[in-house]
């Protein structure tokens, strides 16, 4: 068995019969229940406790503005968050989650009716599929197709990183976002530690290198990614933090988007207005970590931030004033530091 297909047998094993239930992880990396933002808990109450005790994610976060969308989960488990999009999305929506783990679909599964009835959905707008994510087509995801791709710690799992973020460019729609947690590595991981099947079930042995990471994006076509948050991880292992050494982990929160974008951050004098439109958001909309409008105040903004929010489901919300007629060189994007930059405080939730 080549080193790929025996760790996605490691996966698929760890995650369908070694844990049974989120408290049999073994670490810290994954987030509790009660980290949700308060304005989804009301949500959460609506799915079942089986599909809820076999959560894994290592973040919480879920971007706005989903009313009607079709939304991907990659590596979808027992549907946690495919079901709190259920309700996001409204019945005109649309949710497909891809697993490759035949107990963690069955979970999904089972309970398809019970939250359809529970959402007063007379059709069900979720769809599990099993699958890998690094090969989308085998499970009929088309070009151009998906508004919104989330993942929720599990890109770390992929053992063909590159080929899983290829696969999300094409079946992206032009405007279309992809919005994912993941854990990251201030290092590279050591061989050995990438196939542990602890390690990499933990979700560690298998967390990129942030600039491999960086290297990986631009390749496939993302030029621009944006941080929305970061945490440092305290592991809560002993075992498992004397086997990573010195090695640092992050769970980070990153959006990016398949639209017009440059490598770096250009300025062309361009301003940004927030209407203040944004359900939930009728104050200030974050976009990423050092981009935050507040209603009706001018920011200046760079050519690629002008088109994420020009060319996304975003632009009805924002006045922009400006063109690219004129070139001022490179624009000033660097975020400033905060009190919560490599917080030591378990994921990022």
């Amino acid at each position: 068995m080549n080193k790929i297909a025996q760790i996605q047998k490691d996966v698929q094993e760890y995650y369908g019969q070694t844990i049974q239930k989120t408290d049999d992880l073994k670490s810290k990396v994954c987030c509790p229940v009660d980290s949700l933002p308060n304005e989804l808990k009301p949500f959460l109450k609506n799915i079942h406790e089986e599909v809820q005790e076999r959560f894994y994610g290592c973040a919480s976060s879920i971007p706005p503005l989903l009313e009607g969308l079709t939304i991907l989960d990659l590596g979808s488990g027992t549907g946690r968050d495919c079901y709190l999009f259920s309700q996001l999305v409204g019945a005109q929506g649309k949710i497909i989650g891809v697993d490759m783990t035949d107990e963690q679909l069955a979970i999904a599964n089972k309970y398809i009716p019970y939250h359809m009835e529970r959402f007063g959905y007379s059709e069900t707008n979720v769809d599990f599929r099993k699958g890998c994510i690094e090969d989308l087509k085998s499970v009929d995801i088309e070009d151009n197709s998906i508004d919104l791709i989330f993942s929720n710690c599990v890109l770390n799992l992929s053992p063909d990183k590159e080929k899983v973020f290829s696969e999300i460019f094409r079946v992206l729609k032009p405007g279309g976002e992809l919005y994912f947690s993941d854990v990251y590595a201030g290092r590279r991981i050591p061989k050995h530690l990438q196939t542990d099947p602890v390690v990499v079930g933990e979700c560690l042995g298998g967390a990129l290198y942030l600039e491999d990471f960086r290297r990986i994006m631009q390749k496939v076509g993302f030029l621009d990614f944006r941080t929305v948050s970061q945490t440092r991880l305290d592991l809560g292992n002993p075992e498992i933090e004397e086997k990573a050494g010195m090695i640092d982990f992050y769970s980070t929160v990153f959006r990016s988007f398949k639209c017009n974008l440059e490598d770096i951050c250009e300025n062309f004098g361009h301003v940004a207005y927030y209407n203040g439109t944004i359900p939930g958001h009728l104050h200030e909309f974050e976009l990423d970590d050092h981009h935050l409008f507040r209603k009706g105040m001018p920011v200046p903004i760079c050519g690629n931030t002008t088109n994420m929010l020009s060319e996304t489901r975003y632009k009805e919300h924002f006045k922009i004033v400006g063109d690219f007629s004129t070139h001022y060189g490179p624009f000033d994007c660097t975020p400033e530091p905060t009190k919560n930059d490599y917080d030591n405080s378990g994921a990022c939730c």
